[in-house]
């Protein structure tokens, strides 16, 4: 029999949330997965298997997210970080530059890497704004010629996310989607490569996705170190070495809990009705909360706002604290609050959360 828990509102920006029966089903099959004597961790990634977990995990991705014929799907590691280095390593041509779209820290962290690569440019930046929006598809300025055009679809420090992506024609446009990926459907077939580390709507931390378009092969530098290169990885269906086996485990199970939940157009429903309650919570409360990001630029994955002084923000994490809310904080660099509500947090936490600050305004105006 399982144990029963008191599970907390986790609202972690990352790792965060799983869904409870993907939680459960993995503790069922813990010890002995599908009759092996063994746990999945404990399987070869060259048995049969372990071959079955990892197609059926990419199978299910494509499935979810109407990913073309013919585009690649990739369980790498190294996170989204190393994605930064990847990318321009593999597609940054010589005598070509890139554009990079700053809209946060983490745009900032792929152009600081892909500047130790080559030659890379800021095709527009709201950080003067402190990047409380998205820029405009006007505000995009770049040459065609460039290797690739990238951007950050959603931003967890600064609660902004893209409703809406450019159509960049002949430049390949690279998204690292890290912490919106599954959270609605987009349009794969605009982009060259998307890629995200799972932590966030995937599964645990351990694994990165990568999902590429097959003519960018050709394109891709082939005097890289192996592992650096995505055709090794293509070639060999991500099995070159050993894969983070269990983390891909967790990541088919949450896809399979996707497609439970009607797929990605219902989670869709179901982040809009979740990421509505705080939202609205904020904007009824007459500047007592006051959210970072300008309206049309709002994330459905992270909900950040400050409240009227450090002192009363203080309390209020304190207080949130003690009735079980966790993550809550704001990241370090900028402070405030976040409130994460990444696919697998449920309704019921956002309601709680919703009624909590409606009743510490209640206390404290």
């Amino acid at each position: 029999m399982l144990k029963q828990v008191q599970r907390a509102y986790n609202f972690n920006a990352g790792p965060s949330a799983l869904p409870l029966p993907v939680l459960q089903k993995a503790q069922e099959e813990l010890v002995d997965f599908r009759g092996s004597g063994m746990s999945v961790m404990e399987l070869s990634h060259r048995s049969a298997l372990y071959e079955e977990v990892h197609n059926e995990a990419i199978r299910l991705l494509k499935e979810l997210y109407k990913i073309p014929e013919g585009y690649h799907v990739l369980f790498l590691q190294g996170g989204a970080s190393l994605q930064f280095s990847m990318v321009p390593m593999n597609f940054l041509q010589a005598g070509k530059s890139a554009g990079y779209v700053m809209t946060g820290a983490w745009s900032e962290k792929a152009f600081a890497e892909a500047k130790l690569i080559g030659e890379v440019f800021e095709a527009a930046s709201t950080k003067q704004e402190n990047y409380k929006r998205i820029p405009q598809f006007d505000e995009l300025n770049y040459d065609k010629d460039i290797s690739y055009l990238h951007i950050t679809s959603n931003n967890t420090i600064f609660g902004t996310q893209w409703s809406q992506f450019p159509d960049t024609g002949d430049v390949p446009l690279i998204a690292d989607m890290s912490s919106d990926i599954l959270c609605k459907p987009v349009d794969v077939e605009k982009f060259a490569l998307i890629y995200a580390g799972a932590q966030k709507n995937l599964g645990p931390s351990g694994v990165t996705v990568v999902i590429l378009r097959p003519d960018m092969l050709e394109r891709a530098a082939k005097n890289l170190p192996t592992m650096l290169r995505y055709d090794i990885h293509v070639k060999n269906n991500s099995l070159y070495n050993t894969p983070p086996t269990f983390g891909i485990y967790m990541l088919g199970e949450v896809l399979k809990w996707v497609k439970d939940q009607g797929g990605v157009e219902g989670i869709e429903q179901r982040n809009r009705e979740k990421a509505a309650l705080i939202y609205d919570a904020i904007d009824a409360s007459n500047d007592f909360y006051r959210g970072h990001a300008e309206k049309d630029s709002r994330s459905l994955m992270n909900i950040t706002f400050t409240l009227q002084s450090d002192e009363l923000e203080k309390k209020f994490l304190s207080e949130a604290k003690k009735a079980g809310f966790v993550g809550l904080n704001g990241h370090r660099s900028v402070g405030g609050c976040r409130a994460s509500t990444y696919n697998a947090v449920p309704v019921e936490a956002c309601q709680a959360l919703r009624d909590f600050m409606i009743q510490f305004q209640k206390e404290n105006s």
